[in-house]
């Protein structure tokens, strides 16, 4: 047989230590060339706490991890048999395999995900926000335009009792 990729439900927020222990099993049971890969989908984020840009990262699929594996019964047992596993997704006996398509596109985007971090906040227009850095700093306004693709926002700011418009990151502004 051949090594397909199969999606496995873990319990949410565990799905390292269900990696880790899938892995450790196999090895126990001498069956590791059956398990190539083990993913757990995720990108990084950026957010502003206290002031400070921090990344982080951020699961795309809580709860499931992706393995590349050779099934048959042994391999099936040891993954139904892992602790932190509920189970294989789509069917208990049977579980279909993932595309190859569909698993290359996760990849490249964790892979962009990593080299550029998205925002972990989404703003919208007519939000109120207030200016954390820069030279607005302790200015409230809300949000007239959302751009998203350069992660700026325009900012309607009260200077002198008038509304002025001033293009902001997404890390100089926090919500309201």
């Amino acid at each position: 047989m051949s090594k397909q990729w199969y999606i496995i439900h873990t319990y949410s927020g565990h799905e390292a230590k269900a990696m880790k222990s899938l892995l450790d099993r196999a090895k126990a049971a001498g069956v590791e060339d059956k398990f190539d890969e083990v993913l757990i989908p995720e990108e990084t984020v950026v957010e502003m706490v206290k002031g400070e840009r921090r990344t982080s990262k951020r699961k795309y699929f809580p709860g499931y991890i992706l393995v590349h594996m050779e099934l048959n019964d042994d391999t099936w047992h040891i993954v139904r048999g892992t602790p932190k596993i509920t189970g294989f997704v789509g069917g208990d006996k049977h579980p279909p395999p993932i595309s190859e398509d569909e698993v290359a596109r996760m990849t490249q985007e964790m892979k962009d995900a990593t080299e550029k971090p998205k925002p972990k906040i989404a703003f919208e227009e007519g939000e109120n926000v207030r200016v954390v850095s820069g030279p607005f700093v302790n200015f409230s306004g809300f949000v007239d335009e959302v751009m998203e693709e350069k992660e700026k926002l325009r900012v309607m700011v009260h200077v002198f009792g008038r509304a002025t418009p001033v293009v902001l990151d997404y890390t100089n502004v926090e919500k309201a």
